[in-house]
């Protein structure tokens, strides 16, 4: 983000933004957003849960050595952590290449005072 983010000089003040949000490029927007992060998080809590479930009640696997002092439970915990970063990096791109040019799109017709809310429930 660069200093057009942090525009002081636009009057919003005549923005109907309840009109904005429900205008079909809002809505699509959101849409887009939920369709990735509904199922992504879904998958990241039942593998978190299943590790979790796995450390309570399968004690005994998650104590298998794998190699050396190194076991099942530490490995998944890893795997744990790099899913993380690795949902990150994935979040990032796709908030990039999908969310970022639809929201700057309405943000700049926002701001210019072009923004058509036809279509819009009321």
């Amino acid at each position: 983000m660069g200093n057009e983010a942090l525009r002081a000089d636009v009057d919003l003040s005549h923005v109907d933004y309840p009109a904005v949000q429900q205008s079909p490029e809002f809505q699509e927007l959101r849409r887009t957003h939920r369709s990735f992060v509904f199922p992504v998080l879904t998958a990241c809590l039942v593998w978190y849960f299943a590790y979790v479930l796995l450390a309570v009640y399968a004690v005994d696997f998650m104590s298998t050595r794998v190699f050396g002092s190194v076991n099942v439970a530490m490995l998944l915990g890893l795997a744990q952590v790099v899913t993380t970063f690795a949902v990150t990096m994935w979040y990032v791109h796709y908030a990039n290449k999908q969310l970022d040019p639809r929201s700057e799109k309405i943000r700049t017709e926002i701001e210019s005072g072009d923004f058509e809310t036809e279509g819009a429930v009321r």
